[in-house]
């Protein structure tokens, strides 16, 4: 199958055919509401622009709403069109996406309080470049696991899942830095604490676009990888695909 092959069955029904695809187009565009968030709230923190990190506290309630109309649509399509096999899938991922996505939301609402905490208080003296490295490789991850969600590319929620144990890494190695840091100036322990929630918040968000990748994976093979190891997620798609065809 090729990426850009829906998994998902083609039916007599033009309206179920709309109904569905309509609900992976608004997943989609709540991601990219989701990605400007993340990406508004880096650059906050960077710049420190209280004023940018202010709008992305704002704006939260409209990720939230978006959660809430999608969840809604999927109940109906449930209740109204009982889906099987494919097409329950996809609405199943799609539930869980909006979930993953809305966290991230939330994560970047996170991003945008400490940023405005570190304008009042002054600048934290160090891990603004952990967070500008954390940050970029977190918002190539997200943006990585919203294009497989809308070409049913494998390969490339695969690649997801292989970054998300890099960025692990680079957390943790910042985060010692971090509490070294601390130990030998005391006087900087609340603004450098600051950062390191930022640097949390971030390696959540690469969780949460790791989920999302494993949603691809569910959707296109119908196998839930969940708790798998990427080793073993990777032989797994190397195996013939046994999706039904129903």
């Amino acid at each position: 199958m090729t990426p850009t092959t829906a998994p998902h069955s083609t039916h007599i029904s033009r309206q179920f055919n709309h109904e569905m695809e309509a609900i992976r187009t608004r997943l989609l565009a709540m991601g990219g509401l989701v990605e400007q968030q993340v990406g508004n709230a880096i650059s906050a923190l960077i710049e420190s622009d209280y004023a940018v990190a202010d709008d992305v506290r704002l704006n939260d309630h409209r990720v939230n709403q978006m959660q809430i109309d999608i969840d809604e649509e999927c109940t109906r399509i449930l209740a109204r069109r009982q889906p099987a096999a494919s097409d329950l899938r996809l609405v199943l991922a799609v539930t869980r996406a909006t979930s993953d996505l809305e966290r991230i939301g939330d994560e970047a609402q996170k991003i945008a309080r400490h940023a405005m905490q570190l304008v009042e208080e002054g600048a934290a003296p160090r891990g603004y470049a952990e967070a500008r490295h954390i940050g970029y490789q977190v918002r190539h991850m997200l943006q990585d696991a919203l294009n497989a969600f809308a070409r049913f590319d494998t390969q490339l929620a695969l690649a997801v899942l292989q970054e998300d144990q890099a960025v692990d890494m680079e957390y943790r190695s910042a985060t010692r830095a971090l509490v070294t840091f601390m130990m030998e100036d005391p006087r900087a322990i609340s603004r450098v604490l600051n950062i390191m929630w930022v640097l949390r918040a971030l390696e959540r968000i690469g969780d949460h676009s790791n989920n999302l990748a494993e949603c691809v994976i569910y959707l296109v093979r119908g196998t839930d990888v969940r708790h798998a190891s990427f080793e073993a997620i990777e032989a797994s798609l190397e195996e013939p695909d046994r999706r039904d065809a129903t």
